[in-house]
């Protein structure tokens, strides 16, 4: 049984009050919004348990992340506090924690001096492939209860509304 199993239970039960008390609740939406919420607080809570023994937290492995799949290992601060959805500040402190433990480097752009350049290290490729690989058999029971073309269509679907939930104005 799923840890999660009360939790689901209360919702069930808490969002069927609300929905007898306010008309034209849209009791399947707000089942889907606070569904996605707790899978996603629960799957942020495992993978910072796995961070804390390297000193580590999400929103910093997803930067190392962004510089470890980019085309040339590069980005600048602003490029990742937009595809990380972090603020400059907090992108200031994941950058520093990041260059004192030698996973990144920061320099300056060669075409603009004033434009600062992210580059992960031969270090940091190393700690990548090294953490990455024994968090593969907990992330693939995660999903364990998917078949193949559940898992597909699971994600093609959050995809979907990814792109659906913020989508960009269009320009005049």
């Amino acid at each position: 049984m799923s840890r999660l199993k009360p939790c689901v239970d209360a919702l069930y039960e808490g969002v069927g009050r609300v929905a007898d008390n306010i008309p034209g609740l849209p009791t399947c939406e707000v089942l889907l919004l606070r569904l996605l919420l707790l899978n996603g607080e629960a799957l942020l809570r495992d993978i910072e348990d796995k961070l804390k023994p390297v000193d580590m937290n999400e929103s910093d492995l997803r930067t190392l992340m962004m510089l470890y799949s980019s085309a040339d290992g590069t980005s600048t601060p602003s490029e990742l506090c937009t595809l990380a959805e972090q603020k400059p500040t907090n992108m200031t402190r994941i950058t520093t924690m990041l260059v004192k433990r030698g996973l990144i480097s920061r320099s300056h752009a060669t075409h603009d001096r004033r434009q600062v350049v992210l580059t992960i290290t031969a270090e940091g490729r190393r700690f990548v492939r090294k953490l990455l690989p024994p968090m593969f058999p907990d992330l693939k029971d995660r999903f364990a209860c998917f078949s193949d073309s559940e898992r597909k269509t699971f994600e093609r679907l959050l995809k979907k509304l990814a792109l659906h939930i913020d989508p960009v104005p269009p320009t005049p």
